[in-house]
């Protein structure tokens, strides 16, 4: 969405209205949100109801804490949107310095990337305009949804396909190694792999991690493992499959030096799995999102596979 698309969408959307449905989905409720605008909540319920009778729509699902309908987050994008072109302008003008206030870039990124390649992608990131950096972090098929939401500027995903508002880049294949500690491979990966795979132990992120139940199904008739260990940080899931508990699919930049130590061991070299990583961002003339994408597409294509 470019600057003048945003502009006039907002012609027949008052501001007023529009930057209150975003308060009360950013504080949660109408008193904690009427409480930040310093305005009453019946100001607040007045403009969120005004705005439902301009679009036509709910917009708000009244629970603790409130949440959008698929028509809120597309106001609460917007919103957020504008407030990125504000700050923008008033930085171009000079108006930013005197607060001293650097500009808030909101990202999603999915652990492994997080543990690998995407801080280091951060760093080439140039100083000026000031910025800081607010990571969310999720798994890569799930960073879309924080971008449809409004949540969230840019995401590393694994979907090619667009978000409505959005742009994409690819960035690269991040590989995956099926790997387990050398002890707990003789004792339990000694057999035709669809078999034992269903009976080992397997670590996994967290219970909507599928990568390795997806991989055994791939080998051949099977089922999921009924020992599962859930480990949700990266480097615990690597620390924990060379530690023994299970086995599990190990990011290649991770993998790697454990390997050369022999504290990992490949059970089957020949099923390394490439996921395709894409940058999605806002449609925006912004130039600190700019210079976050080039920063992260110039990191990715060095660290991750073409």
């Amino acid at each position: 969405m470019t600057t003048g698309t945003t502009t006039a969408a907002f012609a027949d959307l008052p501001l007023d209205q529009v930057r209150t449905l975003l308060a009360v989905v950013d504080e949660g409720t109408f008193d904690a949100a009427a409480a930040a605008l310093h305005v009453t909540p019946s100001a607040v319920s007045q403009r969120v109801k005004a705005l439902e009778q301009r679009t036509g729509r709910v917009l708000l699902l009244r629970t603790k804490p409130v949440r959008p309908t698929e028509s809120g987050a597309v106001l609460v994008r917007l919103a957020r949107q504008v407030a990125r072109l504000e700050r923008d302008a008033y930085a171009e003008l000079g108006l930013s310095g005197a607060a001293g206030e650097p500009t808030r870039v909101s990202v999603a990124v999915n652990a492994d990337s997080l543990a690998t390649w995407f801080l280091g992608a951060l760093t080439r990131v140039p100083r000026e305009p000031r910025l800081c950096f607010e990571l969310r972090r999720e798994d890569e098929d799930h960073t879309a949804a924080l971008l449809r939401e409004g949540v969230v500027m840019a995401a590393v995903t694994s979907s090619p396909d667009p978000v409505p508002g959005c742009t994409v880049r690819a960035l690269g294949r991040m590989r995956y190694v099926p790997c387990a500690g050398p002890g707990f491979a003789a004792r339990h990966l000694d057999g035709p792999l669809p078999q034992v795979l269903v009976e080992a132990p397997v670590v996994v992120f967290d219970r909507r991690d599928d990568f390795q139940d997806g991989f055994v199904r791939r080998l051949g008739p099977g089922g999921a493992s009924a020992a599962r260990h859930h480990v949700p940080t990266s480097e615990g899931f690597v620390e924990a499959v060379a530690a023994g508990l299970g086995w599990g699919m190990v990011p290649e930049p991770q993998a790697e030096p454990l390997l050369r130590s022999g504290r990992l061991v490949c059970f089957a070299p020949d099923r390394a799995v490439d996921v395709p990583l894409y940058w999605q961002q806002w449609k925006l003339d912004s130039p600190a999102l700019a210079s976050v994408a080039d920063a992260v597409v110039t990191a990715a294509a060095e660290a991750l596979r073409g």
